[in-house]
């Protein structure tokens, strides 16, 4: 028998602490567990990145007030993503070990959803910063630059999000 590997032995690391805290957080927000509750959550993450794109291309106008509005939406994202982990029992990234076949599955589709999401949104900001220095005659527009970056961040939220967000969409409610 041959000896894990690093791999191996990380894997079996991100396992065991995910099981640590799945116990933690088990019996967390038990109303929240429900589709309905989660549905929330999900279209509230929603209206989030709404809010983050609009201060983007706020920003980009060059509406330098309009970036304030990005702390409340940020702090609003945290509680929301946060809560949507926990209700949810992280099966967005939970890692191998934990999952049987066909939540493995489903987490696999809903990460391939959610990459493929985030390379096409990723066209966006790129685009801007891209055809923006053109426009700006080398770039060296600061508005331009905060601006993409963050419409850069909103999609990469999104991406990352996209998985969780679809899973606590269409699992069912837990059994009782």
């Amino acid at each position: 028998m041959s000896e894990a590997t690093l791999i191996d032995r990380y894997q079996s690391y991100r396992a065991r602490r995910f099981l640590k805290y799945e116990r933690t957080y088990a019996h967390s927000l038990p109303s929240w567990r429900t589709q309905r509750r989660r549905r929330l959550l999900v279209v509230g993450l929603g209206l989030t990145f709404a809010v983050m794109a609009v201060v983007s291309v706020l920003c980009a106008s060059g509406i330098r007030s309009a970036a304030l509005a990005w702390l409340p939406a940020t702090a609003l994202f945290f509680t929301l993503w946060v809560m949507l982990q926990i209700v949810s029992g992280r099966q967005g990234d939970a890692p191998l070990a934990i999952l049987d076949e066909y939540e493995l599955a489903q987490r696999n589709s809903a990460r391939s959803i959610g990459l493929t999401l985030t390379q096409y949104l990723m066209l966006l900001p790129i685009g801007y910063l891209i055809f923006g220095s053109v426009f700006t005659d080398g770039g060296t527009d600061t508005d331009m630059a905060y601006a993409g970056g963050l419409m850069a961040i909103t999609v990469l939220l999104i991406g990352g999000c996209a998985p969780a967000m679809i899973l606590g969409w269409t699992r069912p409610d837990p059994e009782a």
